[in-house]
């Protein structure tokens, strides 16, 4: 479909039709919630390609996969064209793009893994073993949370703890060891790349003449650092300063400033609101008007009055995670409403345990959206890294990750040992395994060799088992058992036995999905 000037003025409002039809030049579009956000984006790449810009030179950078998706689908629905050369990408997506390239030049090899928060507490700890820092100084959020804000320069070690230096520079040590990087350096190493090699970011910079944000007033100072490098001078952000949720993030409000300063802004503001009532509006616009460090704007809506809004203050968890299912089940039968037409906000991750057990009791289905998902737990990874590993021997990735879970003496010099030996072979870290076991000249000591068999046995001796027959939930638990994985929950959660259950109800759930 020819997105021409015409059609856009029936289709949009005024200001609508501004953002959309200016496409050269740095452009601040403050798009208030509900006043149709996706919508000019949408437009304004339709835009674009219809005025003869290749969609080679087009980035639109999003913050959740979930947009990134929504946003192509709608602009494929709305030019009917495939697209294949259109960038529509998270900022840590386009992040791994970037080092999937070039990361060779940082001294990573291309396959490396992408560490989640299991994978990085559980580094954390090895690392907190290994320089013998005692239990007690071992907070591990609180470590991830500075490891974090050391690693994209929110705090430095003038302002912060210095004890945990070492203990960070282990950390760094061991994901490239590991060849892995953890979220953060999704953004860290690309500008790390591109400040120390200007010849890459100038392929990028060739390649993307257009650019566009999403969400801009959630953009980090790190994420910011990385769109000034790759903009030259047509670039468009789109952000609310007003829905910025996420500064415990790095969110940065200082970014709009920043625009406004290292860019000739034009700035366009979208104030009608398309989503909500009068009400929801006036109580919004109530409670914001508060904020200080906001651009001044009025959201208004053609949805007139709506019902009021009820506000209930249980006493604690439990009972409001109650409140929450009779609420859903009542509204459910009396107005003859779908499950999937509620939702439910919370805070933070912390709060859907409560509210997902009132839910199982009864009987809501529900999505989680964000938090950890089920098989993003350290147990459920655990697991199926092992049968990933029985399956495919070769799989670097999943073998590093239980090659000492439970521990079994192989830390991280014979880790060292293994990288070393695969480089020699040109293989896979199998072999290597075998090598240093048979070898004459092997470097491992007869201890390494011994636990390095007993590993090997493990998953030989169920490779077998696993890949015949029926009963894989029955071979899985007496697999677990083998290996004696409750005790290394134990071990790992001495502290919490109700982690410990949490964690095997977990995996009997786990179980139970084979089963069905």
């Amino acid at each position: 479909m020819a997105i021409d000037l015409e059609t856009l003025k029936n289709e949009l409002n005024p200001e609508q039709f501004r953002a959309v039809s200016t496409i050269n030049g740095a452009i601040l579009i403050i798009a208030g919630a509900g006043s149709g956000k996706t919508r000019v984006i949408t437009y304004r790449i339709a835009h674009m390609l219809d005025s003869g810009i290749p969609q080679s030179q087009i980035l639109a950078l999003t913050f959740t996969n979930k947009a990134a998706k929504e946003m192509q689908e709608r602009i494929k629905d709305l030019t009917q064209k495939k697209l294949q050369n259109l960038t529509v990408s998270t900022f840590h997506a386009f992040g791994v793009k970037i080092l999937r390239q070039d990361i060779d030049k940082l001294g990573w090899r291309d396959n490396f893994s992408i560490y989640d928060e299991t994978d990085r507490t559980a580094l954390i700890k090895e690392c907190g073993r290994e320089l013998q820092f005692s239990p007690d100084a071992m907070d591990i959020y609180k470590i991830s949370q500075l490891f974090s804000n050391i690693k994209t320069g929110r705090k430095n070690w003038d302002n912060a703890n210095d004890m945990y230096r070492q203990l960070y520079e282990s950390y760094q040590e061991g994901l490239k060891l590991y060849n892995a990087v953890d979220f953060d350096d999704l953004i860290v190493l690309p500008i790390k790349l591109f400040r120390e090699h200007p010849d890459v970011l100038e392929r990028y910079r060739e390649r993307y003449k257009y650019l566009m944000v999403d969400e801009f007033q959630d953009t980090s100072h790190q994420q910011y650092e990385l769109m000034h490098l790759l903009a030259d001078k047509n670039i468009a952000v789109v952000g609310d300063d007003d829905q910025s949720i996420y500064s415990w993030r790095g969110a940065d409000y200082q970014n709009i400033i920043n625009f406004e300063k290292d860019f000739d802004v034009t700035e366009i503001r979208l104030e009608q609101n398309y989503r909500s009532t009068e009400t929801i509006l006036e109580a919004a616009n109530g409670v914001i008007s508060h904020n200080t460090n906001r651009k001044d704007k009025k959201l208004w809506s053609g949805n007139g009055g709506g019902k009021p809004i009820e506000i209930f203050m249980p006493q604690n968890e439990t009972e409001e995670a109650s409140f929450i299912a009779e609420s859903i089940l009542g509204i459910a039968m009396e107005d003859h409403r779908k499950y999937d037409e509620f939702g439910v906000l919370i805070r933070a991750n912390t709060q859907s345990r409560f509210i997902e057990e009132a839910f199982l009791e009864s009987n809501i289905p529900y999505t989680m959206s964000g938090g950890t998902s089920f098989f993003e737990r350290m147990e459920i990874k655990d697991v199926i890294s092992y049968l990933r590993v029985i399956s495919n021997h070769d799989d670097d990735i999943n073998l590093l990750r239980i090659i000492n879970t439970p521990r079994r003496g192989i830390g991280r010099a014979a880790i060292r040992m293994l990288n070393e030996e695969a480089e020699k072979l040109g293989s896979t870290l199998w072999p290597a395994i075998q090598s240093l076991i048979k070898s004459e000249d092997s470097p491992a000591s007869d201890a390494l060799k011994e636990d390095l068999e007993n590993f090997v046995n493990i998953i030989d001796s169920n490779r077998q088992k696993m890949l015949s027959g029926h009963g894989l939930a029955k071979k899985v638990r007496d697999f677990l058992e083998e290996i004696d994985y409750k005790s290394h929950l134990v071990t790992e959660f001495s502290k919490s036995e109700k982690a410990v259950r949490f964690k095997l109800l977990n995996i009997e759930s786990l179980l139970n999905s084979m089963e069905n």
